[in-house]
């Protein structure tokens, strides 16, 4: 089985990005209602603490104490001293995921699979990758379609916005292009796509308003940097009640058409066809996979 068909059947709404150098942090993940962790070697550690993240990030992810949540770690970027180390480390690991931070091509993609295989990564053990330039905005296709074991395209948005000399207001116009390259490609190769973090804490409003964006642009879930922002995302991006009853009395409308040799039926005044049956049953997945996490 490949990553990217086992993927399918986790929801990946919440995916909160945990200091691996705190191990309080680490500790109280075990509690958080994430999808999934990223216990991060990056951003969040700084360079004379990150070999101690390190061996604590393996510890964590391969303790197998966070129940049902995926672990992933993210390893330091391809150009970076630490990288290599990271890799070898996180491959014994074998966590759920590795992340790679500023993934600009398919080779990139080749040679972090080569380094995994090398390293006797578990064939669980799945590549996500980050697309934070545009470089690798207009690259996403390749990137999506360069390995089986990547399942998982995670946007930059920060990085992003930072390289395109944009600002980021609350529509975030300036990044769109990029984000809709990601996500067509992402679609095409039927990979999982999350989009950036929310920076201001201090907003919740805004920070769910753009967790509506993203779901109704189509991604699957949101990297998060706070606990406080789990709630939110986790209610934006599953099917609400209504959505689910909805999608059940759209399957059964379109057998009762289909057993009476119609090819549509109606279900609320609207006609319903083979492409509104295939997102009913995308729901319904949706909704068995969170109830499946949550028990």
């Amino acid at each position: 089985m490949t990553a990217t068909s086992s993927s399918k059947r986790r929801p990946r709404r919440s995916v909160l990005y945990m200091p691996a150098a705190n191990q309080r942090a680490l500790d109280k993940a075990e509690e958080l209602p994430a999808d999934a962790l990223i216990l991060d070697l990056e951003d969040a550690v700084a360079p004379d603490a990150k070999e101690n993240a390190r061996g604590q990030a393996c510890a964590a992810a391969a303790s197998g104490r966070y129940g049902s949540r995926e672990i992933a770690i993210r390893v330091n970027a391809l150009d970076t001293d630490w990288h290599d180390a990271d890799l070898r480390a996180a491959a014994e690991a074998a966590p759920d995921a590795i992340v790679v931070p500023k993934v600009n091509s398919a080779r990139d993609v080749n040679n972090i699979e080569r380094a995994l295989e090398l390293s006797g990564a578990a064939q669980h053990t799945e590549i996500w990758a980050m697309l934070e330039t545009p470089t690798a905005m207009l690259r996403a296709e390749e990137i999506a379609t360069a390995s089986d074991r990547l399942s998982t395209l995670v946007l930059g948005t920060n990085d992003l916005a930072m390289e395109l000399h944009a600002e980021q207001p609350p529509d975030r116009g300036p990044l769109l292009g990029g984000m809709s390259l990601c996500l067509l490609a992402a679609r095409a190769a039927g990979k999982t796509i999350l989009d950036g973090v929310y920076n201001n804490l201090s907003d919740p409003d805004g920070f769910e308003a753009e967790c509506q964006q993203s779901r109704q642009f189509g991604f699957d879930g949101k990297t998060l940097i706070h606990p406080r922002q789990l709630e939110p995302c986790n209610r934006v991006f599953a099917p609400t009640a209504e959505q689910v009853e909805h999608a059940r009395r759209v399957i059964e409308a379109f057998e009762q058409a289909k057993a009476a040799g119609q090819g549509v039926a109606t279900v609320d005044g609207q006609m319903i066809e083979n492409l509104h049956v295939t997102n009913a049953h995308r729901v319904l997945d949706l909704a068995e996979a969170i109830a499946a996490a949550e028990q």
